[in-house]
């Protein structure tokens, strides 16, 4: 497999664990607006080697999800901010150009967790 991403939490909003709930992260770099800070997984911001396809895998803590939709700010926003909204909805369609869509139940993040995608 080929790593087209990663990073590590460095960080968790006092209200990202809501949208966890409801199988969402919002995740953004050191740089995320006061007001979206609370509700996001602060992460190391590190570049894409190349877009965000269906044809990968998110991997969180060595468990593997399928990418069923990308939107196309993605790889922009990941890139230049940090910043992705992840939904464990398995939709065919991106909802948001900054959605990445995936398949399975979100399992719960700590500080060190690892974010991979892989092709």
């Amino acid at each position: 497999m080929s790593t087209i991403f990663t990073t590590t939490v460095q960080g968790i909003g006092s209200e990202a664990a809501m949208f966890a709930e409801q199988g969402m992260y919002i995740l953004f770099g050191d740089n995320a607006p006061a007001a979206l800070a609370e509700f996001c997984y602060t992460i190391v911001m590190n570049p894409t080697t190349e877009d965000i396809t269906t044809a990968h895998w998110l991997i969180l803590d060595g468990v593997s999800y399928p990418v069923t939709a990308v939107g196309g700010l993605v790889r922009k926003n990941l890139d230049g901010l940090g910043h992705i909204t992840v939904n464990f909805d398995g939709a065919p369609t991106p909802s948001l150009d900054g959605t990445v869509h995936v398949s399975g139940t979100a399992p719960a993040l700590v500080v060190g967790s690892t974010i991979t995608i892989e092709s």
